[in-house]
């Protein structure tokens, strides 16, 4: 089951890579991670600035799951 979990990791971070390397190229229409990254960032609700605190609790799920053990 853990070499599942780990595969299905590292298949996932093989997609972000194509994904990104997609965006980078000459001419694409796909936003590169960064850019989602800024769009997500700058949602607000009122002053509350709820995109960030969604992309930091997004960071800190995924770090508790790398770390946990």
């Amino acid at each position: 089951m853990r070499t599942l979990a780990i595969g299905g990791f590292l298949v996932s971070l093989v997609l972000f890579a194509v994904v990104e390397w997609a965006a980078r190229r000459e001419g694409s229409r796909v936003p590169s991670l960064g850019a989602v990254c800024a769009y997500v960032m700058q949602y607000e609700v009122g002053s509350v600035p709820v995109g960030r605190i969604g992309l930091v609790g997004f960071w800190w799920w995924l770090g508790w799951h790398f770390f946990a053990r």
